[in-house]
């Protein structure tokens, strides 16, 4: 029964900021680490930022960072990522994903980003937000 339903992308200027939701039913976020990617066409998919369910500590991707603050509302059972400074560069396609493994929150203490999370797949995906930066 895990979902995971996004929104909060669209269309915005160079330097604007977007906050993009992603509503989980089905588990409680204390319990799944919750990733963000994005992958634009013709590119990788890249993990952008990723919260702990075991302790709530994030984790940016260096592209991201200081302009991407990633939170959780537990009451809402909703996580959020608050992008800043948006820059043509981060147009793309914005996935969340949870994944209640250990691995997952693991990883997430690693990196989302880092090469030994690379492979590793969350379990649940969103159908994804488009976010488009325009100059």
């Amino acid at each position: 029964e895990v979902q995971l339903v996004e929104s909060g992308g669209g269309l915005v200027q160079a330097g604007g900021s977007l906050r993009l939701s992603c509503a989980a039913s089905g588990f409680t976020l204390d319990e799944y680490a919750i990733g963000w990617f994005r992958q634009a066409p013709g590119k990788e998919r890249e993990g952008v930022s990723c919260i702990s369910g075991r302790d709530g500590s994030t984790y940016y991707a260096d592209s991201v960072k200081g302009r991407f603050t990633i939170s959780s509302d537990y009451a809402k059972n909703t996580v959020y990522l608050q992008i800043n400074s948006l820059k043509t560069d981060d147009t793309t396609v914005y996935y969340c994903a949870a994944d209640g493994r250990r691995r997952a929150d693991i990883l997430c203490h690693i990196g989302i980003d880092a090469r030994g999370a690379v492979g590793y797949e969350y379990e649940y995906w969103g159908q994804g937000t488009q976010v488009a930066v325009d100059s």
